[in-house]
């Protein structure tokens, strides 16, 4: 069975750019009653959780119906429908449905519906700590539909925040891969290794020295896999492989609170054991763990043991 696949990359809408700054299109497509609305507050939106095909479905408002609050445009599909997302509350009042964010239905949604959720919550996180301009402290205003923020003082433009972080599957001369456990973890929570990338290095270089500092290994060979936005708050995951020929693991104490090698057959005995419980399916950090493994995880223990999925990346 194949690797699950990375949730949060896929797509059916086009971004639009050209679009951003067209007033009179803008104004049209508000207007437009085909025009779609997701509504989101807190990293979430509203779901409807009994779709028989996709596990779950968004929950979209027409633009009369949507409440006032900061407005973007999410893009257009292939049938010339145009979605816009908006800061503002969530309501309780609608049968069927729930709140939810990207850890607990990314993986649910379809590819348009987790596309449109993801671009959302990158947007909406990036507006609520961008209402005061970095260099003065005037407020700023929205423009390049939402796309974009422009101090009323001092003119300067900014643009949404987004964090390059390193996420890498390291393996041994043996093929063994070094799994950890983050000190905030409960035991036999595991990943891979990840950090954010620092100024002036270069996203292999951080490979590198996220390695040695958790666990005192040095990689000699470093390669790129793939990436995945993680909007949680304002994240974009870079994947790689990384290689090395020593073996001996040290770990910091102060991020890291144990580290192993693991082979295939000893990953797949501890998994069914219930004694390791593995990165939730809409991580990246899984998608690399099962990439190295050659398909899908073995499942945990529906009783006892460790579940299968926690909280996080």
């Amino acid at each position: 069975m194949a690797p699950s696949a990375l949730a949060l990359t896929r797509s059916q809408v086009e971004r639009s750019a050209p679009l951003r700054t067209d007033e009179e299109w803008l104004g049209a497509a508000w207007a437009d009653p085909r025009t779609r609305v997701l509504l989101v507050s807190n990293g979430q939106a509203l779901i409807r959780a009994d779709a028989p095909e996709a596990g779950a479905e968004l929950v979209f408002v027409t633009a009369g119906q949507a409440p006032a609050g900061v407005r973007f445009l999410l893009g257009v599909d292939a049938g010339q429908v145009a979605y816009f997302g908006v800061l503002a509350a969530l309501s309780d009042d609608l049968p069927g449905t729930r709140r939810a964010g990207l850890r607990e239905a990314g993986h649910l949604l379809s590819d348009r519906d987790a596309g449109l959720l993801t671009n959302a919550i990158g947007l909406a996180n990036w507006h609520e700590v961008a209402a005061f301009c970095p260099r003065c402290g005037s407020p700023t205003q929205v423009i390049m539909a939402g796309h974009a923020r422009k101090c009323v003082n001092d003119g300067s433009e900014h643009f949404p925040r987004c964090d390059p972080a390193v996420i890498m599957l390291v393996t041994d001369p043996a093929d063994r891969c070094l799994l950890a456990r983050n000190v905030q973890w409960p035991a036999g929570r595991v990943s891979v290794l990840a950090g954010f990338v620092e100024t002036g290095e270069s996203a292999e270089q951080a490979v590198a020295r996220e390695v040695y500092e958790e666990t005192g290994i040095t990689v000699t060979k470093v390669s790129y896999q793939a990436s995945q936005p993680w909007p949680m708050p304002h994240s974009l995951m870079l994947g790689f492989r990384a290689e090395t020929a020593g073996t001996a693991i040290r770990v910091d104490a102060e991020e890291i609170a144990e580290a192993a090698w693991y082979s295939r057959a000893d990953l797949k005995q501890a998994i069914e054991a219930g004694d390791l419980a593995m990165p939730p399916s809409l991580s990246i950090s899984r998608w690399l763990i099962e990439t190295w493994y050659g398909g899908r995880l073995p499942r945990a223990p529906r009783r006892g043991g460790l579940p299968e999925q926690q909280p996080g990346g």
